[in-house]
């Protein structure tokens, strides 16, 4: 029998996997949306980019207001969850345009900012030396979440976006519900430090704060958009290769996506086994090696022209499996670096500044790829994980470092 933590956390895991699908949602159904409203890679990229800047707005929004205080955080993550469904239902249930839906995606963003972080603080006071495990379970949630719609892509028709939409939605709705009956808190509530402005400089004029956020950004750089664009990638690798990749047409399209969803959703075990690995060995050591990993896929994927489907297949695996696998671990390491007393606002610096460098990335990557090809454009990607590496090495060899993982660094 599983106690009443683990059942929890369990639960909360499963609801973040099913609200945070509606992330790339539209992201898809690209290839669909951008025959119907004639829109070119850029114009693509703002279905992912405006969920991004809507979730920053939304962070700041709920940090400003303490949104988890003034009401039951699971009440906070079941309200975001069933806001964004409907937003995300009503791009086909309304026939918005491509500006409508770039409003409603940038809404979506924001209400997922009341479900990622609201669920974090719930997390928070059910763990205490398995933070780093708990912390892992819950983006190992995010990121199966985030691949999700690839696979009902895959199985509920490669042509009918409207239908995957709708069905990402019930997925929402269905998180929402568990969130509700399941989001209980625990017994180490407190409430959360008020965000403070004065102290957003810290993200940076303090030393092992700044390299702890430098790694993450470099992180960040190489992430989202390789979520973005993955799909696209596999897709045209496996259209170049019918025979090899098992048929043709819409088949081929739907083998595409559903490897689309494995890659990303690999992650999903990544951050829970990382997350033990830096609870025992360094959050530190485990960010370099993970940073050092997807570093030199994303370095080789995209000048595999020739390879065969399944070893281009097998390298995106890896790129997806350590890509996420420290995600986790830099903001545990600001939450060990930061003093209480503006630890939340320390967070609040690191994840807005990390969410906006990724709508750079994401609409650099096929500016890039129109000159360099898909080769240019993911290697473009592994300057972040090399800077960020670096970061963490320094911070690796500073004093502050005994305050992480227990002293492990």
């Amino acid at each position: 029998m599983l106690s009443a933590k683990w059942r929890t956390l369990a639960a909360l895991a499963t609801a973040e996997l099913l609200a945070m699908s509606l992330w790339f949602s539209a992201t898809a159904v690209a290839p669909a949306l951008a025959a119907e409203w004639h829109l070119t890679q850029a114009q693509t990229a703002w279905l992912t980019m405006a969920v991004q800047l809507g979730f920053v707005f939304g962070a700041l929004l709920s940090a400003v207001f303490n949104l988890p205080d003034l009401w039951a955080p699971k009440k906070v993550m079941a309200a975001g969850a069933c806001t964004g469904a409907l937003l995300n239902a009503a791009i086909p249930a309304l026939d918005l345009s491509f500006q409508a839906a770039v409003a409603a995606r940038f809404a979506t963003g924001m209400t997922l900012a009341a479900v990622y972080p609201v669920g974090m603080k719930i997390l928070a006071t059910w763990t205490k030396e398995d933070r780093g495990l708990g912390i892992g379970l819950l983006v190992g949630a995010l990121t199966v979440g985030s691949a999700s719609p690839h696979l009902v892509r895959a199985a509920g028709g490669i042509h009918d976006w409207e239908g995957v939409l709708y069905a990402v939605s019930v997925l929402a709705l269905l998180g929402a519900a568990i969130a509700l009956r399941y989001g209980d808190e625990g017994p180490y509530r407190s409430p959360a430090p008020k965000l403070q402005w004065r102290y957003f400089k810290n993200a940076l004029a303090i030393r092992p704060i700044r390299l702890a956020n430098f790694g993450y950004l470099g992180h960040m750089w190489e992430l989202y958009a390789m979520w973005t664009w993955m799909p696209a990638f596999l897709l045209e690798i496996y259209g170049r290769s019918p025979h090899q990749a098992g048929g043709s047409g819409e088949k081929t399209a739907a083998l595409a996506a559903l490897a689309a969803f494995a890659v990303i959703a690999a992650g999903g075990p990544a951050c829970v086994l990382a997350g033990k690995l830096a609870d025992r060995w360094g959050r530190t050591r485990t960010t370099i090696l993970s940073m050092t990993t997807s570093g030199a896929c994303a370095l080789a994927i995209g000048w595999m022209h020739s390879a065969p489907v399944w070893a281009v297949t097998a390298l995106a695996l890896l790129w997806g499996f350590s890509i996420v696998a420290d995600s986790a671990q830099f903001s545990t390491s600001i939450s060990e670096l930061s003093d209480p007393a503006y630890m939340g606002t320390q967070l609040t610096a690191q994840t807005s500044m990390g969410f906006l460098l990724t709508m750079a990335s994401i609409q650099l990557v096929p500016i890039v790829k129109d000159s360099w090809g898909w080769g240019g454009a993911f290697s473009m990607l592994a300057m972040g994980p090399a800077a960020g590496t670096a970061a963490m090495w320094l911070l690796q060899r500073s004093p502050e470092a005994s305050k992480l993982a227990g002293g492990r660094g």
